[in-house]
Parts: structure tokens; sequence; C-alpha cells
């Protein structure tokens, strides 16, 4: 990925991604938010490493055919499972990634799972699968694609965090859901404080109430509560938060690092 603006009064090519390799974590739901970024960054030209720790390969032939539909084109695309709480894990879909496509240009990461349960009911099991997914994962995989990104003085990395971190739990996530994210956030910043000499930038989202598999668990009436709290009236879209996505991921950010990116549809606005 290259960091470099475009040349004074050249304009961007509106394939913002053409030929860069893009790793995409947690993917395999056609309804999730890493799918709807694995589509629109095909369609931008980028060649795709989806990884999950549901992959095989029936879900891997399933994705491939939705985004041709989708796109028009069928994407150049490797498929691998992966199970993020593991370094050894995380490593090895890295180097399977630099071995098919010869280098990764870009991480986003959108795996990660939530629980709505109250702190005095969080059991020591609950807090540990939480932290072990959304935050030890998300640093896993930072620290694989960084090993690459430093040999390469290039690449980007973007996060997926959440409102909850911002606005202490609520919503559908506990407080170790939260406490997970906030760290997450930190994460972020820390990797783009330290890395931004080289050429590198990290960057997070920050979403709410996304219409994906997440809101599955709310009834009509709690969903009708949330959507009236939303100054735009509506959950968000996965194809939304994939545009947020494509934009930290390509270089119309090209000056942007340690950024926290909201997309909340207005229910925290600092």
């Amino acid at each position: 990925m290259k960091n470099n603006p475009p040349n004074e009064g050249q304009p961007y090519n509106y394939r913002l991604l053409d030929d860069q390799v893009c790793v995409i974590v947690g993917v395999a739901s056609l309804r999730s938010i890493g799918y709807a970024t694995a589509a629109l960054f095909t369609a931008h030209g980028a060649r795709l490493v989806l990884l999950d720790l549901a992959m095989t390969h029936q879900i891997a032939s399933d994705l491939t055919a939705s985004i041709a539909a989708q796109v028009g084109h069928t994407p150049d695309v490797l498929c691998l499972p992966c199970d993020i709480r593991s370094a050894t894990d995380c490593d090895r879909a890295i180097e399977q990634a630099v071995l098919r496509f010869g280098r990764i240009d870009c991480l986003v990461n959108c795996a990660g799972i939530v629980r709505s349960e109250g702190m005095l009911s969080i059991t020591d099991e609950a807090y540990e699968t939480i932290m072990n997914v959304n935050l030890k994962g998300t640093f896993n995989l930072c620290k694989s694609a960084l090993k690459r990104f430093v040999d390469q003085r290039s690449g980007v990395i973007v996060n997926l965090a959440s409102l909850a971190a911002q606005r202490g739990g609520g919503l559908v996530g506990g407080a170790h859901y939260a406490a997970s994210k906030g760290g997450v956030i930190s994460l972020t910043r820390s990797i783009a404080r330290e890395f931004a000499p080289l050429g590198i930038r990290a960057n997070v989202i920050c979403p709410a109430m996304i219409e994906t598999s997440m809101l599955d668990g709310l009834s009509e009436d709690q969903l009708a509560a949330v959507i009236s709290a939303i100054p735009l009236k509506r959950v968000g879209k996965a194809s939304e938060l994939a545009g947020a996505c494509l934009f930290l991921a390509s270089d119309l950010s090209g000056f942007m690092t340690g950024a926290t990116l909201d997309v909340n549809g207005g229910m925290h606005i600092h």
C-alpha cells in the first residue's frame, strides 16, 4: 500500500485499491461487516485474503460466488481458516497470504463477539472469551501483519472497535465487551504512534447498531427503542461501515493515523 499522496492536480483513481492485497478478518457470514467490506474492496480492485475461524471450502465457495454476483467479476481471493486467539495461527495465515500474493498491503480486523450481561453476572470464562477474541485476537493479527509491514515500510491497519468503548457499555454489550473494544482503540493508537515513522498507518472505527447478526438477539420493541435514540432514526448498513473501511484503507486517508472514526448515526457526537 503506497502511503504517498497523488501528484498535485491529479485525481485519485476510482478503483481505490487497485492491485492491493487486503486481509479481511471475520467474513464467514454474508450479513457481516467483513463480507460487505470484502465485496466493496473487490469492486475497487483489491485482491483478498479472507480469514475466519468458521472458514470451510463450502463457505469459501459461497463467499466467492456471492462477491462475484455482487460486483460482476470473480475476486482474486484466498480463503483461510484462522483462530485469531492463536498467535501461531495468525502468523501462519499471513505467511500463506504472502506466499500466494507476494505481499500484504492492508489488514482489516472485523472479527468480534458480543455478550450482554450485567457486570456482576460476568464469569471469568465469559470475560476471558470476550478478551481473547476481541482484544487478544486483534493484537495477534496486528502483530503478524506488522512484521510484514515493517519489512515493506508500508501498510495500513483498520481495526473495528465499538461505540460501547466510548460510552461505557450499554446497547448490546456488557462491561467486558466495552473493555475489550476500549483496548482495541488504545492498541490502534499505540501502533499508529510507534510505526508511523515507517510509513505504516493504523486507524480505528467505532460503529454502533449496524444491521448484522449481532442485532438478532433484540426483540422488536428493544430494536425500536434503540432506533428512537439514533438521530438518523435507523440502524446502519454493513455496506456503510464497509465504506468507512475503504476510506481508511485507501490513500484518500493518507494523512490519517491514530484516528477514531465514528459510524454511529449520531448516537455519540463528541
